[in-house]
């Protein structure tokens, strides 16, 4: 067994056992890893082409029920600044968004209980009633079956829904009592039964994780087949218990993609903003790495700042429309454009 072995192995096969991951990861020379990347580039251009593209984001509630220990929104957090949009803002955030050229919206928020059921299938509704040409991606949390449900029939198109990790021991240690990998991992294939285009995803370098908990998240998104998938640097946050943890690593977390990429050739993959936020040029690095979506804030810059998952968190003040400008200069200079169609998932895609 040797790195290379098992790179050429993922280009040619899109997979890879859990010895062999833990082995290219534990691995890896700088020469190995420039190999890995240019295949991930070379198999992202095959799908892709040269084409980046852009979600627009709307933090909608900073209000969360959970007290994830790594998440600045967590329940306890006392210092943290609560907000909710209204539903006229939210489509307003859409309206603007939609003159700029986005033709997908991502509502994303704690799990808030104002926004029950009724209030967000009704929000879903007006969305997909005012803008009937974009795709509408949620990311509300743990909601149950039913409730997914609803929102699939009032016209929601995907749903994401972080893992975070695959390993049950790891999650417990992250999360507090009574949340569980089993609950959250039956959520995602629920989520797929459904019918929406689902995406997990997990934190790199967060506190007590290991190369087996990385090799078992990629497995585990092979297997679960999401059609999109997230993924970014664990960043500490001052008011949370991991406050003191060491930030997750930006070259782990780009060889990461590049291993997604190979494994799982037509997904959606999103260089971060999290990517962005520990490298000023990181989500550049990501797309070179083969990511191939970016996600533009299109919240009210009034609030952005005070949805803070993490600390020191990029674009909290920039305009909806500076912000596209400059991530589209950003991919220009590395040679990509992006693009505003809706960017739905093709698992029967063809090479270009």
């Amino acid at each position: 067994m040797t790195t290379l072995s098992i790179i050429e192995k993922l280009k040619t096969t899109h997979a890879a056992t859990r010895d062999e991951l833990i082995f290219l990861l534990d691995n890896l020379t700088d020469a190995d890893r420039e190999e890995l990347r240019r295949a991930a580039q070379a198999t992202a251009r095959a799908h892709f082409g040269n084409k980046i593209y852009i979600r627009g984001l709307i933090e909608f509630s900073s209000v969360c029920k959970n007290d994830c220990l790594y998440c600045g929104l967590r329940r306890s957090n006392r210092r943290a600044v609560r907000y909710r949009l209204t539903e006229e803002q939210i489509l307003s955030c859409c309206e603007k968004g939609y003159a700029l050229g986005f033709r997908t919206f991502v509502l994303q928020g704690g799990e808030d209980g104002f926004f029950t059921d009724e209030v967000m299938c009704g929000v879903v509704r007006r969305i997909k009633s005012r803008f009937p040409d974009c795709a509408l991606t949620l990311s509300l949390g743990e909601r149950g079956e039913d409730s997914f449900q609803k929102l699939f029939d009032a016209g929601a198109d995907r749903y994401l829904l972080r893992h975070e990790t695959a390993d049950a021991s790891h999650y417990a240690r992250l999360h507090p009592e009574g949340m569980t990998a089993q609950a959250r991992q039956a959520q995602l294939y629920a989520l797929k039964r459904i019918g929406f285009q689902t995406g997990a995803g997990f934190m790199v370098g967060s506190p007590f994780q290991t190369t087996a908990n990385l090799a078992d998240d990629l497995l585990f998104i092979k297997a679960l087949s999401p059609q999109m998938c997230g993924i970014g640097p664990f960043i500490p946050h001052k008011d949370t218990p991991f406050f003191d943890k060491p930030q997750g690593s930006l070259t782990l977390t780009l060889t990461l993609l590049a291993v997604l990429r190979l494994m799982n050739p037509p997904l959606l993959l999103p260089a971060t903003t999290a990517l962005g936020t520990i490298h000023p040029k990181g989500r550049e690095m990501g797309i070179l790495y083969g990511a191939n979506v970016v996600m533009p804030n299109l919240s009210p810059t009034e609030h952005r700042k005070d949805y803070a998952l993490y600390d020191n968190k990029i674009c909290t003040g920039d305009e909806a429309a500076e912000c596209i400008r400059c991530l589209a200069a950003r991919m220009q200079s590395i040679g990509y454009q992006i693009v505003t169609d809706r960017g739905d998932y093709r698992g029967d895609w063809q090479p270009l």
